[in-house]
């Protein structure tokens, strides 16, 4: 079973993507920011990672960009979950590392099938 590291500054958006998630059979490990994420990434395997754009302490693309440099991280798919659609943000996304972006209010079906599609 996977693991999914869910990291959301909104509670009850963190919520409803690990109830989705866990439905969907999958094991889900949240964090409130960047900082949190990078910290419970460091000392939990994940095999994806599911981030928010705007957070406070540490924006999702900062956090793609160090857990990037981290070699357990290089090759781990991460996907951005945010309601930032300009292709501005998209673009630093992708440069920063980020292997898909799907845009909120998600579809709970395609979450999981993008998810699916990106852990093979």
């Amino acid at each position: 079973m996977a693991k999914i590291l869910a990291v959301d500054d909104s509670a009850s958006m963190r919520q409803m993507v690990t109830f989705t998630l866990k439905n969907a059979g999958f094991e889900v490990v949240e964090a409130v920011d960047g900082q949190d994420a990078l910290k419970v990434a460091q000392t939990t395997k994940v095999n994806l990672v599911l981030t928010d754009v705007n957070m406070p302490n540490m924006d999702g693309i900062t956090l793609i960009r160090q857990l990037r440099a981290l070699p357990a991280y290089k090759f781990i798919p991460m996907l951005m979950l945010t309601t930032e659609s300009a292709d501005n943000k998209k673009n630093e996304g992708k440069a920063a590392g980020a292997t898909g972006w799907l845009v909120k209010p998600f579809n709970p079906d395609q979450l999981v099938a993008t998810i699916k599609k990106v852990l093979g």
